[in-house]
């Protein structure tokens, strides 16, 4: 059975109240072009300021990150290697979420399909090769709040009662659980070398990326001309994008806009042209992890690609809805 986030009435008014407190703030269009005048804003990001419906799917075999529509099985990219080259799987990003480097695969996430994945190796990412990908819109409509009506909702663990009494959700419910499970991914503690930090609303992230990355940065995302089923792309270009650090912001699952960023030195980013057997064209950020060594040995990526931590850099297709931002 599948269920959904809705910001309920009581949450409604909560907002509405505390508009015309925010009102006298900059907008978060206005903060982003203070900080980043130069930047223009990304689609990704466009979309997270409209509002909409608020959803969050919660499957029955665990918590989805950012999967397909309610009901159908699917995630928001899965990426397959060449034939014959590297063992594959099927990916739904859930429980364990696969890009927090310190957990190990589940046995669900292994062998729910033998045709696709989502991590390969960098020496892979060449023009010419072919692939096996599925690409599909994002699901996850969770909207920005502005920083000052996201900082009055408490967002900690410790105080869940008061998360549930704000957002309208039931303790226990499907819905809780799912809250309990970003609030927990959000303040483990990452690997070594890592800084990481969840953010509520785009004033923060701009402030935790800058603080962390500096004012002159570039940004890559991931453009889904249209949605696909599984079929075999080819690699058209691939453009290393220079830079010191790399930040990735994946979104999360919650009933307004939270994303997942965090930072590490040992990466590469990349942007790569792939055009399906259909004519799709896409656009797509690739990430690739050059130090591997205190990734958890039985992490997705090892057990997929057959290798060791430490050995090899490993690469991943980043979901339409992530950013990834570099230092210049």
């Amino acid at each position: 059975m599948e269920f959904h986030f809705r910001l309920v009435s009581t949450f409604v008014f909560f907002i509405v109240a505390l508009v015309l407190a925010s009102h006298a703030a900059p907008s978060s269009e206005e903060y982003w072009k203070k900080l980043l005048p130069n930047i223009p804003m990304p689609k990704t990001i466009q979309d997270s300021l409209k509002s909409g419906t608020t959803g969050v799917t919660i499957g029955n075999k665990g918590v989805d990150v950012n999967v397909g529509k309610p009901g159908k099985d699917g995630a928001v990219v899965t990426v397959g290697g060449p034939k014959g080259k590297h063992p594959v799987v099927f990916v739904k990003p859930r429980k364990p979420f696969p890009f927090v480097y310190k957990y190990a695969a589940t046995q669900t996430q292994l062998h729910d399909n033998p045709n696709v994945a989502l991590f390969m190796v960098e020496k892979d990412l060449k023009p010419r090769t072919q692939i096996n990908m599925q690409f599909t819109k994002s699901t996850n409509s969770a909207s920005f709040l502005p920083r000052s009506i996201a900082e009055s909702i408490p967002f900690s663990s410790e105080t869940m009662s008061n998360v549930y009494q704000r957002l309208g959700i039931t303790p226990g419910s499907s819905e809780a659980e799912a809250i309990k499970e970003t609030l927990k991914e959000c303040e483990t503690k990452g690997i070594q070398g890592e800084e990481k930090h969840c953010v509520t609303s785009l004033e923060s992230m701009l402030d935790y990326v800058t603080s962390n990355l500096g004012n002159k940065v570039a940004l890559a995302t991931n453009y889904v001309e249209k949605e696909t089923k599984l079929q075999k792309y080819v690699i058209k270009g691939v453009k290393y994008v220079p830079g010191t650090a790399a930040m990735i912001c994946h979104k999360m699952n919650y009933p307004y806009g939270v994303f997942y960023c965090h930072k590490t030195d040992a990466t590469k980013t990349y942007e790569v042209s792939l055009v399906g057997v259909d004519g799709t064209k896409v656009d797509a950020a690739v990430i690739c992890h050059t130090n591997t060594s205190t990734w958890n040995p039985k992490h997705l990526a090892f057990q997929v690609l057959k290798v060791k931590p430490g050995t090899t850099p490993i690469c991943h297709f980043l979901p339409e809805d992530h950013i990834v931002w570099i230092s210049k």
